[in-house]
Formats: structure tokens, sequence, C-alpha cells
């Protein structure tokens, strides 16, 4: 309960236990210790699975992004080579967005990509 309630380090909590109840200080310790871990595990979960939502999210959106620009350019320059399908989905954010701009006023597939 100490320990959910406030916030005691362990010499703190220690002197505590000490002061009330001598005889449970070993046993009171070794139940913060669990308690310190459990709390660490589910903050530990917590995050991974906080960052696992964001990665997935990111991804989702660049593929949402490259396939929007497959179907542009698949509009505009049909067929589309192989090469450039793999290119686009090998790419970062910032080059299928500056791809996406280009397809816009490009006369060809060469001006969409050129550097």
């Amino acid at each position: 309960y100490l320990i959910s309630a406030y916030i005691y380090d362990e010499q703190t909590l220690r002197g505590i236990i000490r002061a009330v109840k001598p005889e449970e200080e070993n046993q009171m310790m070794s139940q913060f210790a669990q308690d310190i871990r459990q709390r660490a595990l589910q903050e530990g979960v917590q995050q991974g699975r906080q960052e696992g939502i964001q990665e997935g999210i990111r991804k989702g959106l660049l593929e949402g992004e490259a396939t929007l620009l497959l179907n542009l350019l698949s509009h505009r320059f049909q067929p589309l080579p192989d090469e450039i399908t793999e290119r686009i989905h090998g790419a970062n954010p910032n080059a299928i967005e500056t791809w996406a701009k280009r397809v816009l006023d490009a006369k060809s597939l060469d001006e969409v990509f050129s550097e």
C-alpha cells in the first residue's frame, strides 16, 4: 500500500517499516521489490504497445501514400515498369511526397523521378 499510495525510496520505506513492524521488515521489503518489478513490467508493456501502435500507424500511412502515388502514376503513364513500383515501395516518406507533387505537372516518368 505504501508504494502505490505514496512515493518512497527503498531506504525511507525500510525505515518506516522498521519503526512500525521490525519483525516484518524482510517480508515487506520483498513485497516492495515485487511491486516495483510489477510496476516496471506494466510500464514496459504499455510503452511497447504504444511504440508498436505508432510504428503500425507510420507504416500504414507510408503504404497508403505509396499506393496512391502508384495509382496516380499508373493512370498517367501506363504501363509502369516494375522498377518504378519497387522504387516507390522502398522509398521514404519525403521522397514519396516529392514524387507525388511532381506527378501533377510531369510530362514523363523521368520528370517525376529526376533528382
